[in-house]
């Protein structure tokens, strides 16, 4: 899933640490990394905030349930 956005990226990690399957952050250069890892979480946030902007990040789930998790964090707040 393409995201856009994440205002409370603490609280986006606390639902990442909550799923139960693997959750990934695909780079744009195709590179995947395992957000559920504390380092790839810190490389992701560096990463992230390089530029100072946060642009469309693609997040993938692998686990029904933490699909959901992740939809609603994203839709809800």
């Amino acid at each position: 899933m393409k995201v856009q956005n994440i205002s409370d990226i603490e609280k986006f990690f606390e639902v990442v640490d909550q799923c139960s399957g693997k959750v990934e952050l695909v780079t744009g250069e195709g590179d995947r990394l395992n957000l559920k890892s504390k380092l790839s979480q810190y490389v992701s946030l560096a990463k992230i905030f390089s530029n100072g902007d946060i642009p469309e990040l693609e997040i993938v789930a692998y686990e029904k349930n933490d699909i959901e998790k992740l939809m609603t964090f994203l839709f809800k707040g």
